[in-house]
């Protein structure tokens, strides 16, 4: 890569506004670490929150990458910071030089042009505010995304134009020039305009200092509460290639269908009755709980009667849903997993959605929702049904992203992203003995595209529950409070 592409100078840049920008760079690129360091508690608490959404050991592109601190406190595996001062990149490369640094506009396309690679994660942390064409900007950084790449965009509120102007007339903010203010809305909607999607939103910081504790209490208790939350300082935006971009991915995969079955004799058969065949590598694992009912023999003999069909059989070695999800995803050969509850009150027939969502790009994570077509009468009893709702509300709040049904038993996901999903488990912990939660968390900290797809809920034909209304619920909220924790009160 080049370390220095065509030249920025004060004579080079496009216009007056970028000129001036350019000049107060330079002037205070020296003082940069000083301000980082008066301002302390915003920069750690921001760097935080960063490396919470970015995990460390990946390919980082940082766009504006002033001395390189942001940079540098997520731990890339390969980082490389743009910046179009000279003075800055001087600085950011004598402070780290671990890392890979390139004097240039990041409006002028022959600068991206110049870097090499793709990368995991690109970021702009407040660099969209001196652009002076975001949108173009924005589409040209597609070139150094793949698929799997996020953009992540942080930025200050509007709401605070009038305490950061104070701010910097004493002399407690580095001193800039007027910036484009943007909302967070306006921010994704200039996403959308570079063929861009928006997966996840976030506010953070109501109360940028210490205060003697008092700040990161109120930070941590009151500023991710809902309405509350939007006058925070800091927005943060992370997005993905839009569909038309990745229905490029539309090609044939292999599928595993993961059946949990406990107790379930009378419709094992039915589960290989109803399963299309929706793709030509398709293979049905069945994971037994240690079943009273003749389950595991019934398997067995559905096996033998349709040799036609790849199905499998696996014990589970412990005891829970979670658990045999868990086996069977790990024992699993397809490129897309899928979960099918072996009660069928989930029909089968829907699985085909699910397939088609993932292939075309249009979900990494998919989540069915049983709450959005009517149900089947005695399908769900009425306090399940409350609770569902409440979980509902709670889960789209804590995850930022709408869910209508998080105990829906259906869901798929690439193996890949349940590689990376375990790979993450440690952050959340093993605790989920439903195996629903320690999907949607990790699909969550993973900034996939989540996806819900309604599908019509039938009652029970064969058995009984195995919900416990009281005993799992307390489970439930024990993990909505964990959840809390691990989200948004750190």
């Amino acid at each position: 890569m080049n370390e220095c592409i065509p030249k920025t100078t004060f004579e080079t840049l496009s216009n007056p506004r970028k000129q001036a920008i350019y000049e107060v760079s330079e002037k205070f690129a020296s003082e940069r670490e000083r301000w980082i360091e008066l301002n302390k508690y915003f920069h750690t608490e921001d760097a935080r929150y960063m490396s919470h959404l970015i995990p460390k050991g990946l390919r980082v592109l940082d766009l504006g990458c002033g001395t390189g601190y942001l940079l540098s406190a997520l731990k890339p595996e390969r980082g490389v910071g743009i910046d179009f001062s000279p003075r800055m990149i001087e600085i950011a490369r004598l402070l780290h030089p671990n890392l890979e640094f390139v004097t240039g506009d990041i409006e002028d396309p022959a600068v991206l042009a110049g870097i090499e690679g793709s990368f995991d994660v690109i970021f702009l942390s407040d660099t969209i505010g001196s652009l002076d064409d975001c949108q173009a900007t924005l589409t040209s950084i597609s070139y150094l995304c793949t698929p799997e790449t996020r953009v992540v965009i942080s930025y200050f509120s509007r709401l605070w134009r009038p305490v950061l102007a104070v701010a910097k007339s004493v002399g407690f903010q580095m001193p800039s020039l007027e910036q484009n203010w943007l909302a967070p809305e306006d921010i994704g909607n200039l996403l959308h305009l570079a063929n861009f999607e928006v997966v996840k939103r976030e506010w953070r910081q109501l109360i940028p200092f210490r205060l003697f504790g008092v700040g990161p209490l109120i930070n941590r208790l009151i500023a991710p509460l809902p309405i509350v939350r939007r006058a925070c300082l800091r927005s943060y935006i992370v997005s993905r290639l839009d569909d038309g971009i990745n229905n490029r991915l539309n090609i044939p995969k292999s599928a595993s269908v993961i059946v949990p079955c406990r107790n379930e004799k009378g419709n094992i058969e039915m589960v290989i009755k109803r399963l299309p065949s929706f793709c030509i590598d398709l293979e049905i694992i069945f994971v037994e709980g240690h079943s009273k009912d003749e389950t595991l023999l019934e398997i067995r003999r559905v096996i033998a009667a349709y040799p036609d069909k790849n199905i499998k059989l696996f014990i589970q070695d412990g005891i829970g849903k979670g658990n045999a999800v868990r086996k069977g995803f790990d024992m699993a050969s397809g490129d897309l997993l899928f979960i099918l509850d072996a009660d069928l009150s989930t029909p089968p027939e829907a699985i085909p959605k699910f397939y088609e969502a993932l292939t075309t790009g249009k979900a990494e994570f998919i989540n069915g929702s049983r709450l959005v077509y009517p149900m089947q009468k005695e399908a769900m009893r009425f306090l399940n049904l409350v609770a569902n709702q409440i979980f509902s509300w709670l889960f789209t709040w804590l995850l930022n992203q709408r869910f209508t049904d998080t105990l829906c038993g259906t869901k798929a996901l690439s193996r890949i992203h349940y590689k990376q999903i375990v790979a993450n488990r440690f952050y959340f912990g093993e605790f989920d003995p439903f195996g629903d939660f320690d999907l949607i968390f990790g699909a969550a900290k993973l900034n996939l595209k989540i996806v819900e797809i309604p599908v019509s809920y039938k009652a029970r034909s064969y058995g009984t529950t195995q919900i416990s209304r009281f005993r799992h619920g307390l489970m439930l909220m024990r993990m909505v409070i964990f959840a809390w924790r691990k989200l948004k009160a750190f």
